[in-house]
């Protein structure tokens, strides 16, 4: 059962990526803040931040800072 869980929520955030991935690449002329971002997916504002700071860890979006200190948007 454990194991079961955990491979769940392994596929949960590998797929969480993906969403994100796939939205941004959908909508590739737009910028997005994690906040849009997450209204749009129907997902929490804290699994999108993590899921987005692994793609541009990995250069698979872009992004640019903003205005604000620690805040930024993304496209693909």
């Amino acid at each position: 059962m454990i194991v079961n869980y955990l491979n769940s929520e392994h596929n949960n955030l590998v797929m969480g990526q993906q969403e994100v991935y796939n939205f941004l690449k959908e909508n590739r002329k737009k910028w997005f803040t994690s906040k849009e971002i997450s209204k749009e997916l129907k997902v929490s504002i804290g699994s999108v931040t993590n899921c987005l700071k692994k793609l541009r860890e990995s250069k698979a979006i872009g992004f640019r800072a903003m205005k604000r200190k620690n805040q930024f948007e993304y496209r693909f």
